[in-house]
C-alpha cells in the first residue's frame, strides 16, 4: 500500500516501472500540481486508463473557456463538498482566497448556511451551486422551474461547461474514494 504524508494508506501502490510517455505526463501534471499525484501514479497500473484521466484533465474548463475563475471554483468546491471527497476537497479548495471565497461561503457551500442567505454570490453563482449539488446527487432530478432559471441565466455553452466541470469532479472523487487515496496536501497555497 502506498502511504501519504501523514501515513494513511491507499488500498494499493503505484506499479514500480511504468511506460516513459506515462512518466513524462506524471512529471507535468505534478510540476503543475506543486505535489505528488498519487492517483496518476496509481492509473499507470492501467496506461488506458491513465491516458484518458490525463486527456480529461487537461480539458478542465477555465476563465478561457467564458466562466469566471471564481464562478468555476464554486462549482468545483461545492461538487467536492457534496460528494464528500477529502482529497478533492483539498485540490477545489487551494484557490479559494485567490477567487475570494469568504467564510461565509464556504460555510455555505458546506450546506451550514442556505446559498440565498449569503448576499456575496451573485445570482450566477448560487444557480451554479445549485446546479452543482443537483448534477451530484443520485438519482439526479431538477425541481420544477430550476432548468428554465438555469438557461435563462446561462448560455448553452456555459450550461455545457457547468455540467462538465461538475462531472470531472465527481469522476475524481469517485475514482479516489474507490481506490482509498488518502488526503494530500494541498496542490497550491
Amino acid at each position: 500500500m502506498k502511504q501519504d504524508s501523514a501515513g494513511k494508506e491507499a488500498f494499493i501502490s503505484p506499479p514500480l516501472a511504468m511506460p516513459f510517455y506515462l512518466q513524462l505526463g506524471i512529471w507535468f501534471a505534478e510540476r503543475e500540481a506543486g505535489q505528488t499525484l498519487l492517483p496518476a501514479r496509481l492509473l499507470a497500473w492501467y496506461p488506458k486508463a491513465a491516458i484518458s484521466s490525463g486527456v480529461l484533465e487537461a480539458m478542465i474548463a477555465t476563465s478561457k473557456d467564458g466562466l469566471s475563475p471564481r464562478l468555476l471554483q464554486v462549482v468545483r468546491l461545492q461538487t467536492s463538498l457534496i460528494v464528500a471527497c477529502p482529497f478533492c476537497i483539498a485540490m477545489n479548495s487551494v484557490d479559494s482566497e485567490a477567487d475570494s471565497l469568504t467564510p461565509a461561503e464556504v460555510s455555505a457551500l458546506q450546506g451550514q448556511i442556505e446559498l440565498d442567505a449569503v448576499t456575496t454570490f451573485t445570482k450566477r453563482e448560487r444557480l451554479a451551486a445549485e446546479y452543482a449539488r443537483l448534477i451530484s446527487a443520485t438519482p439526479l432530478a431538477f425541481p420544477p422551474g430550476f432548468v428554465e432559471e438555469l438557461t435563462a441565466n446561462f448560455t448553452e455553452r456555459e450550461i455545457i461547461i457547468l455540467a462538465t466541470t461538475a462531472a470531472q469532479v465527481n469522476y475524481w472523487a469517485r475514482l479516489i474514494q474507490a481506490l482509498g487515496i488518502p488526503v494530500g496536501k494541498p496542490a497550491r497555497g
